[in-house]
């Protein structure tokens, strides 16, 4: 295979903040790898000379495509917005804020536009410095809060990034221009962007793009919607340029340079496409330790300062009336939609109550015939997670500006709201809230006050990935080595974060479950990031127990129940796969390409699908037992970014659809549903 690589020159290397810098790029890259990426193939940060070799990706650069060709055509610019769209929607999903979107840094292969480069940050790229150093990103292709607000940039920087992005495509120029960058600045805070020579099909979307307020900019998941409506027939999966003028003697550019030249970037070097063979016909490219790519694909390290934006939305409104109440004693279910919108609501079992929250509102439903308990507006916004009953409150997810909001669970009152600590993600453990901040410690925050309790690293992680798990006492630290050889994880005691066990496992790990006193954890391919195997440890007595799948899962969600982990991947595959026993006891192939987490109850396990139905799979056999009728709304076309975990109560299913429908089954026969 060819490779690219990036190797960033001596000067820089001996500068430890530009080091952190590359590291946390080598960590973004890794975690986004995909379709739409340049897959980093090996890296080594922490090198004398800091490299990092990604797949070769054949195609010219937007910039270079542009100045050979002049600006593209209509259809052309269609299918490359769609295309970036899409992209910025998986980098997004995968936690991943580029900051730096630009034509040098758009890829333009066969199969649709790669994004590379994340994250890094060139000091000579400009002058213009914060208050606390460097300016990330490059001025004409920077959002105003990049200038104004450069601690709360997030994933709308990226769309603004896009609309500038296009500009250039349709003109060959951006759409605030000037030689100094100074001026650029002022013009991308203060001034309309000059669309002269933009297309008018594509417009108006570009300006939407390029709003001064981050709110105000569409989602990727709404450019992709908004483009079907332009143009149902593009396609973007087959992205040809129109004209390939590259000099017929090969002096030209290279085919693609998934890294910078040392011209457009004076910190990195460029290498020329290696040729490498596997290590086992021997290996011309000896650059250092072997990378584990998939734990950047499932975030086995969280990258510092860097943003993540689930892309789900939906406006807060009045109840919609419930379904008739269940009046007998057989529990025959209900439906409701409690908030106008079309996204589907987050829900959670706590304090016997359905706790839920979804864009602008947070509330609570009886689980007996759906009514409204209480509701409470919050801050609009995406929400990756459900609320939880933490410290006896309802704990939300964290809003978009970082602000915690904790509920009494029986009137919806405030009880308290904080600043979130650090910059870092969240989770729930017990009665306390752990953060990871971009400085590599945790923190624990009592959920009952919301006062700090303790903050500190843990040994033997840098960034690390935390994990909780309902029953379980512990949390789960885990940080895979450069070389994906293994994989350290850690327990600790949420309330004070003392270490209760640590070991190094073979193999890069993601856990998905605890149970019994042993962690559930998926052993991932270091190439492509698919499941290959289950890992039960059991940090007691130390016993280790591997489980190989059939078959390889991409991109899997994983749940446990007693001795057996259910795995669902991309594309529908559901397995079923016994500790003990050391076997996979079932597969089945549910139709659906995306679905969400499994949840297993006593004899069926379940899953939302993309369309909003809920099936149900028998537990010992592996067949489908039930489903729910698909409720996706008004809006078929639109892919949300995270599916709503159904939520097992005895003997009843709750479950959520895009349509903002939130529902009630009985789980004792899911063929009546």
């Amino acid at each position: 295979m060819k490779l690219a690589v990036k190797v960033v020159h001596a000067q820089f290397a001996k500068d430890p903040d530009f080091r952190g810098r590359f590291r946390q790029e080598v960590a973004a890259a890794r975690r986004v790898s995909g379709a739409f990426t340049a897959p980093v193939v090996d890296a080594d940060p922490d090198s004398e000379r800091p490299w990092m070799a990604t797949l070769f990706i054949p195609g010219p650069t937007l910039s270079d495509h542009v100045k050979r060709n002049g600006p593209m055509e209509a259809a052309q610019l269609r299918r490359l917005m769609a295309g970036l769209a899409e992209a910025l929607r998986d980098i997004h999903r995968a936690g991943v804020v580029h900051r730096d979107l630009k034509p040098s840094n758009v890829l333009l292969a066969d199969d649709g536009p790669k994004v590379i480069d994340f994250g890094i940050s060139r000091p000579v790229d400009s002058e213009l410095r914060t208050e606390t150093g460097r300016l990330i990103g490059t001025p004409p292709f920077m959002a105003p809060e990049q200038f104004r607000r450069p601690r709360e940039v997030g994933p709308a920087a990226d769309v603004f990034a896009l609309g500038s992005v296009m500009v250039h495509a349709a003109t060959g120029q951006g759409p605030f221009d000037s030689d100094s960058p100074y001026i650029v600045a002022y013009q991308v805070v203060h001034d309309e962007p000059d669309l002269t020579g933009v297309p008018d099909e594509v417009a108006p979307l570009v300006r939407r793009c390029l709003a001064k307020e981050p709110e105000e900019r569409p989602t990727p998941d709404e450019l992709m919607r908004e483009l079907r409506s332009v143009a149902a027939s593009y396609d973007t999966q087959t992205f040809i340029p129109a004209q390939r003028t590259w000099d017929t003697e090969g002096s030209g550019p290279p085919a693609g340079r998934p890294a910078r030249t040392a011209e457009a970037d004076p910190a990195v070097e460029a290498g020329a496409a290696v040729e490498a063979t596997h290590a086992g016909r021997g290996r011309k490219l000896r650059l250092g330790r072997r990378a584990a790519l998939g734990a950047g694909a499932f975030g086995l390290a969280v990258v510092g300062a860097l943003a993540s934006l689930p892309l789900l939305d939906g406006d807060g409104g009045s109840p919609r009336p419930a379904s008739p109440r269940t009046t007998s004693a057989a529990f025959s279910g209900w439906r409701t939609t409690p908030a106008a919108g079309d996204s589907a609501p987050l829900c959670s079992h706590g304090a016997g109550r359905l706790l839920c929250a979804t864009s602008g509102l947070v509330f609570a439903l009886d689980p007996s015939d759906g009514h409204v308990l209480w509701r409470h507006p919050v801050a609009k916004g995406p929400r990756k997670e459900p609320p939880v009953l933490t410290g006896g409150l309802v704990q939300p997810a964290m809003d978009p500006g970082r602000r915690l909001k904790a509920f009494d669970p029986a009137s919806g009152e405030v009880r308290w709201q904080r600043d979130a600590p650090g910059t870092g993600s969240a989770v729930y453990a017990g009665g306390m809230l752990l953060f990871t901040g971009t400085d590599g410690k945790v923190a624990g925050v009592d959920g009952a006050s919301g006062d700090p309790r303790w903050s500190h690293r843990i040994p033997g992680h840098e960034m690390p990935y935390v994990a909780t798990f309902t029953g379980d006492p512990s949390a789960y630290l885990s940080s895979a080595s450069q070389d994906g050889s293994g994989t350290r994880v850690t327990a600790v005691d949420p309330e004070t974060g003392d270490v209760r066990s640590d070991a190094r496992l073979d193999g890069t790990l993601k856990p998905i479950g605890a149970t019994d006193g042993s962690v559930f954890l998926l052993s991932l391919d270091t190439v492509h990031g698919d499941a290959r195997a289950v890992v039960r440890y059991t940090p007691k007595t130390g016993e280790t127990r591997r489980v190989p799948l059939t078959t390889p899962l991409q991109q899997p969600h994983g749940a446990v129940r007693g001795n057996t982990a259910y795995l669902l991947g991309t594309g529908g595959s559901l397995v079923a796969v016994d500790l003990v026993a050391r076997e996979q006891l079932w597969s089945l192939e549910t139709g659906m390409m995306r679905g969400s987490t499994p949840v297993a109850g006593d004899r069926y396990v379940y899953v939302t699908a993309s369309d909003g139905r809920l099936l149900a799979v028998d537990a010992r056999r592996g067949n489908l037992a039930g489903q729910t009728p698909a409720r996706l709304g008004d809006r078929p076309d639109r892919v949300a970014a995270g599916l709503p975990e159904p939520v097992v109560v005895g003997d009843r299913v709750y479950g959520s659809a895009p349509d903002g429908t939130v529902f009630g089954v009985n789980g004792r026969d899911p063929a009546a549903w």
